[in-house]
């Protein structure tokens, strides 16, 4: 499985858990509700990683932690505020960078329709 098969699953499951659950809950509810639904549909997950940062050769484990990493290849960051600033979308872009993946999701449950709370980072391109 690619990160865009991955990424078609991680969206309808976001879509479906917004729509049965609604807005306003804490971030730390979407995020085991999500990572339920993601491993009942039969894909691994790995919750709160650590994303270290190597300066100068020095590896340093105090870095940052992703949410959720989707099969070794996706990052979930996951939020539950009124809109997504872009102070979150340049977390998610650090994560992004720091751990060399291609694929990222910024998932916002905190907007009225999750459509608008789903923003896809590629690269350290947002599209």
């Amino acid at each position: 499985m690619n990160e865009n098969e991955i990424g078609r699953i991680v969206v309808d499951v976001a879509v479906n858990l917004h729509k049965e659950i609604g807005p306003g809950l804490l971030e730390s509810v979407y995020e085991k509700l999500l990572a339920f639904e993601l491993k009942s549909r039969g894909l691994k997950i790995r919750q709160q990683v650590a994303i270290p940062i190597i300066y100068k050769g020095i590896k340093f484990d105090e870095g940052f932690r992703a949410d959720i990493i989707v099969e070794d290849l996706v990052i979930l960051e996951v939020k539950s505020v009124e809109s997504a600033s872009k102070a979150h979308k340049k977390q998610t872009l650090t994560y992004l960078k720091l751990s060399h993946k291609r694929l990222a999701y910024l998932l916002n449950f905190g907007d009225h329709l999750m459509k608008d709370g789903i923003t896809r980072l590629i690269n350290g391109k947002i599209e």
